[in-house]
């Protein structure tokens, strides 16, 4: 039964990367652009349990490692994004006061994005990568921060109602 909604979820999640492939990544934003699919997948691992948020990560971590626009080595992102999919659902797991409270969702996933991004820097500089200036990645990782205050609540509403629709048992009395 799970693995037949985790598959339901796959062609959700192609939608979000070729969105972000194909039409968020060609616009030049302040700070170095958005980054939907990776804020859409923080805020879908936040909704779960930690072993849906892990599945999620190593999901969407494979797709990002697909993308064009990645530089790094095959695994990269794979690794980064399994490790924030199940520390972000971790944090928030068993508490509903948690989940059911928007602002905290929003504060976390802000919180969530420049943090995997930044793992992402640093693993990078380990793996021989290089990095441009200080105060550009700073700004960069701001953005980053503050895009995702700007989208997570518009992009909330409907990632609740499907996740909740796929993972969320229905009583049948």
């Amino acid at each position: 039964m799970f693995a037949r909604k985790l598959l339901a979820t796959f062609p959700i999640f192609l939608f979000m990367f070729v969105l972000q492939e194909a039409v968020i990544s060609q616009f030049k934003i302040f700070g170095g652009g958005i980054s939907l699919f990776l804020i859409f997948t923080l805020l879908w691992a936040a909704l779960g349990s930690p072993e849906l948020g892990a599945v999620t990560g190593f999901g969407a971590g494979l797709l990002m490692d697909l993308s064009q626009t990645t530089s790094s080595p095959m695994g990269q992102w794979t690794l980064i994004m399994i490790l924030a999919g199940f520390a972000i659902s971790y944090l928030g797991y068993g508490d509903d006061n948690f989940r059911g409270n928007p602002i905290s969702l929003v504060v976390i996933v802000a919180v969530a994005v420049p943090l995997t991004r930044l793992v992402y820097l640093v693993i990078g500089l380990m793996l021989g990568g290089e990095m441009g200036s200080v105060l550009q990645t700073f700004l960069s990782l701001l953005s980053s921060a503050l895009w995702s205050i700007a989208i997570v609540p518009l992009l909330m509403p409907v990632v609740t109602r499907v996740h909740g629709a796929l993972f969320e048992e229905q009583s049948r009395g």
